[in-house]
Parts: structure tokens; C-alpha cells; sequence
């Protein structure tokens, strides 16, 4: 090993400005790139996917249970939240049980008509998410056996219909008998999620408002909106609240309750697979090309090193310790380059998104140490592979002819 770095060295250490050496730059460059490209991608995605994925269970849950017989539409058919219902959710691995219920409605204001979904939640309800979206005003305190007029909108909802903090709004309903009546709130509050499938329909209110409107009893509930422990499984612990409850309920997770969503964050993954297959593509035919040239422009030295006594697999080692300090080199720059403009976009949020179109208002940035490593062991493990295709040239290389090659 010393012997084939000493030579290597002394080979690529007195070379001039030939062609070959303008091959390494190049390849350099190209590994740069292809490391950083691949990084910043992987980054993205995973940051697309992380944040995206939030919103939408911050919404609904990573669990929902609703009746069997319910059907697509908004109105939905009520179920008994009692005590036999609560002892099957008291798990473990679930952190709390929710009663919620929705309503479809329309707002009708001087500036504008609105469909949407008045959200009914109990005083228990987990405004984390919600608070953490808040824009102005503050989170309404429901009491149990009293109705609250208290709402909290969407900052889509509150700007097209010109509404504020305080503001009096008439929410119209349709009832089972076909008859149009209005209930009288007060917005508390102004969210804005980035959501807009959510944020343009949503308006949260008093649960006993939803039950009173559908003529429902004390304990009855349109859906349950279940949260989990952070170190379980969603898959897993639906499967569980399927088997568990009632055969007149069924259980939803996000992902089946948005499925659209979740489609098209997978067909990110397949975005970075292509990616990520191109750059090495490049760099593959960039390194061999590099590594060929070399032998070439090097014959005569390879001729000299076998009359000398040296052996195919020692010249090889020769050539490729060389080649593994370009690749090690532009590896490096990858990473330094890739990882920086991650960090410039992740703290100065340059790059803007239409949150209409992509859910968020910038380029989502998740760097991940595991990611980060795992690439670059497997691309430089390629990469390294490919070195060996070129340097079986080193086999056919007769040294009387060698010598004399120019």
C-alpha cells in the first residue's frame, strides 16, 4: 500500500498541464455536482414530505374513526362516544381521543358568499396544532354543558370575506327537513397553515353548536380524531383500533382519508430516484473517460514499471489510488457545497413557493445525518467500482512497445 501511494505520487506529482490533467478538473467538477445535486435533493423531498405530512395530520389526526355506513358526503352519521367505546381506546401507545363532528355551511357576507366546514370540538380538544398556526386573536375556552358562539377562521376565509378579529358572521345550514337556518358567531381567532384544501373549507366552533344544530344528544359525535405516542407505528396501531372497536365504526388514517396528497409526495421519491440515477450516470462516464485517458497518456510509464517487474493488479492500485483522491476531492466540494446551500435556504428561506400550489410558502430543507452518510458511502462504493472497468486496460499494455509509445 505504501509503495503503490509513494509511486502514485511521483507519477501524478510531475505531470504538466496536459490533457489528462484537464480531465481531473473536470471530474472533479462533475462529482462536485453530483454529490450536491444529490444531497440538496434528497433534502428537499424529505422536507416536502416531513412538513406536508404535518399539516395534514395536524388537521385530522393520524387516526379517525367514523361510522361504517357514513358516505363521502360532509354530513355525517353520529355514533355513541360512552364509556365501553372509551375503555377500547385507553392504550398505551394512544396519546388522546378527541370527539369532533363537521357541518357543512355557507357564509354570506356584503363582500362575498362561502361554502365551508364548521369543525365542531369539545373543551378537551388539542389546539397545538392550531395554536402554532394562529395569525391574530386567541383560542376559544368551550365549557361542556354550555354553547359557545366563539369560531376560529381561516386567514383565506377571514380575507375574502373581509372579516376580523370580533366580527359577527351568519353561518346558513341546511337541515334534514330541507329548511335554511342561521346561527349568529364571533370570531375569536385567525389561523393560516399553508394547507389551502383545508384552510379554504375549515372554520373550528363549539361541538354542543354541531349537536344542537343536528338535533343530536349529549354524547353523540360525527368522528373521533385520535393522536399517537411518537414511537408507534400508524399502520400498526390502526390495524389494532380496527379489530377493537365495534363493527358499526371504522377507522381511517391520514393517508386513506387524504389519499391524493400522500400519491403525490410519493411521486417525489421517484423524482430523486431519477436524479439521483442521472448524476451517477455523469459521473460514471465522467470518471471512466478521466481514468482512461490517464492509462493512455501514461503507456510508456506503465511499460517501464512492468520491465521493471511490476505485476497488472500493482500498477492498477497505482492508477486507482490516484483516481480515489479525485474522487475523495470532489466528494468533498459535493458535500461542502450541497450541505451549505441547504443551510442558506433553510435559515434564509430564498427560494419562495406558491403555498396555492405546493401546500408552503418556501423550499422545505430537512437535513438528515443518516441520509447524508448512507449516500455518500454508496456513491463513493460505486464510484469506486466503476474505476476498476478502465484500468483492465493496464492488462493488454506490452512493455518493448510501451516504452517506446509517446
Amino acid at each position: 500500500m505504501k509503495a503503490t501511494r509513494f509511486i502514485s505520487s511521483r507519477i501524478f506529482s510531475m505531470e504538466k498541464e496536459n490533457l489528462s490533467s484537464i480531465v481531473m478538473k473536470i471530474a472533479v467538477i462533475s462529482i462536485a455536482l453530483g454529490v450536491s445535486i444529490m444531497l440538496i435533493s434528497i433534502a428537499i423531498v424529505v422536507g416536502f414530505k416531513n412538513q406536508i405530512k404535518d399539516k395534514v395530520v395536524g388537521f385530522v389526526s393520524p387516526i379517525q374513526i367514523q361510522a361504517l355506513n357514513q358516505n363521502e358526503s360532509i354530513e355525517e352519521t353520529p355514533f355513541v362516544y360512552d364509556s365501553t367505546l372509551k375503555s377500547k381506546l385507553s392504550v398505551s401507545f394512544i396519546e388522546g381521543v378527541y370527539p369532533t363532528a363537521n357541518k357543512a355551511g355557507l357564509i354570506k357576507t356584503d363582500a362575498e358568499i362561502h361554502g365551508i366546514i364548521l369543525k365542531g370540538v369539545d373543551k378537551d380538544y388539542n389546539w397545538s396544532y392550531i395554536i402554532s398556526n394562529l395569525t391574530s386573536g386567541e383560542i376559544p375556552q368551550y365549557i361542556e354543558n354550555k354553547r359557545s358562539n366563539d369560531v376560529v377562521v381561516s386567514k383565506i376565509i377571514a380575507d375574502k370575506l373581509l372579516l376580523n378579529i370580533g366580527d359577527d358572521v351568519r353561518i346558513w345550514f341546511v337541515g334534514d327537513d330541507m329548511k335554511t337556518r342561521g346561527r349568529k358567531f364571533t370570531i375569536k381567532g385567525i389561523y393560516e397553515t399553508g394547507l389551502t384544501e383545508c384552510d379554504e373549507r375549515f372554520i373550528y366552533c363549539d361541538l354542543n353548536q354541531i349537536r344542537r344544530l343536528n338535533g343530536w344528544e349529549k354524547d353523540y359525535v360525527g368522528h373521533l380524531e385520535i393522536t399517537l405516542n411518537d414511537n408507534i407505528d400508524v399502520e400498526e396501531a390502526n390495524n389494532y383500533i380496527y379489530y377493537s372497536i365495534p363493527t358499526y365504526l371504522i377507522s381511517y388514517t391520514a393517508r386513506e382519508l387524504y389519499p391524493h396528497i400522500f400519491d403525490w409526495l410519493d411521486l417525489q421519491d421517484m423524482n430523486v430516484v431519477i436524479i439521483i440515477a442521472l448524476m451517477l450516470l455523469v459521473a460514471k462516464i465522467t470518471i471512466i473517460s478521466m481514468l482512461l485517458i490517464i492509462v493512455l497518456e501514461r503507456t510508456s510509464t506503465i511499460g517501464i514499471l512492468k520491465a521493471l517487474g511490476a505485476n497488472n493488479r500493482f500498477i492498477r492500485k497505482v492508477f486507482l489510488q490516484h483516481s480515489r483522491r479525485v474522487l475523495l476531492i470532489g466528494m468533498l466540494f459535493g458535500n461542502i457545497f450541497g450541505i451549505g446551500i441547504c443551510l442558506i435556504q433553510k435559515y434564509t428561506e430564498v427560494i419562495k413557493l406558491s403555498p396555492e400550489s405546493y401546500y408552503l410558502s418556501s423550499v422545505p430543507i430537512e437535513l438528515n445525518m443518516t441520509h447524508i452518510l448512507l449516500l455518500n458511502a454508496g456513491t463513493f462504493l460505486l464510484w469506486l467500482l466503476m474505476m476498476l472497468i478502465p484500468t483492465m486496460v493496464i492488462n493488454n499494455i506490452n512493455p518493448s512497445k510501451s516504452i517506446r509509445f509517446e
